[in-house]
């Protein structure tokens, strides 16, 4: 079950804002609806369970991409390729996220041992699973396939614009007002 933030949270709007000026401004992607998902992406990874919605076929919670990858497939794990189109966008979100506002995580992971995403870029992944989801580009897919294909052209400058919109976030944090705040509760 995925959770839901408002419409008019004010989350919503400090991550719209932050991700519109850094990408379309900052960045010159000129892309009003790429940076409203970004956004959209944002507001829904703040919920934990939205990060790690994709389960394996025995119910299981995929933290790592590679394993992920392999849910995806439906030859592999024998699901639809409607489940492989919303695996594959997760994908996407998901090393889009990490990779733009926790680098330092990305780098760990991939220096690490232990795991199937030490061998596993996550760039290379995330704009190869949006292509996919670029790829499925007919009947309820069609509106949305052009704005998965601009991600994925993209996806480089827009992990580039989140690095952008996490200093932003952490300068916010370190404002007078956050630490009066954080005094006060």
């Amino acid at each position: 079950m995925s959770s839901v933030i408002s419409e008019h949270h004010p989350l919503r709007k400090l991550f719209t804002d932050l991700v519109q000026t850094r990408l379309v401004v900052t960045t010159g992607l000129n892309d009003i609806p790429a940076a409203r998902y970004i956004a959209g992406v944002l507001v829904d990874f703040s919920h934990v369970e939205n990060l790690y919605k994709i389960r394996s076929s025995n119910g299981k919670r995929l933290e790592d991409v590679g394993e992920m990858l392999i849910a995806s497939n439906p030859v592999l794990e024998g699901r639809s390729f409607v489940y492989e189109r919303e695996v594959r966008k997760h994908i996407g979100d998901y090393t889009l996220f990490l990779a733009g506002i926790f680098p330092e995580y990305v780098a760990r992971i991939q220096r690490g041992k232990n795991r199937l995403d030490s061998f596993v870029d996550y760039v290379k992944a995330g704009k190869e699973s949006y292509s996919v989801v670029a790829a499925f580009d007919q009947f309820e897919f069609k509106h949305e396939a052009p704005l998965f294909r601009r991600l994925a052209d993209r996806f480089e400058l827009c992990v580039f614009g989140l690095n952008l919109v996490k200093q932003d976030l952490e300068t916010l944090r370190n404002t007078p007002y956050a630490q009066m705040r954080r005094v006060l509760s």
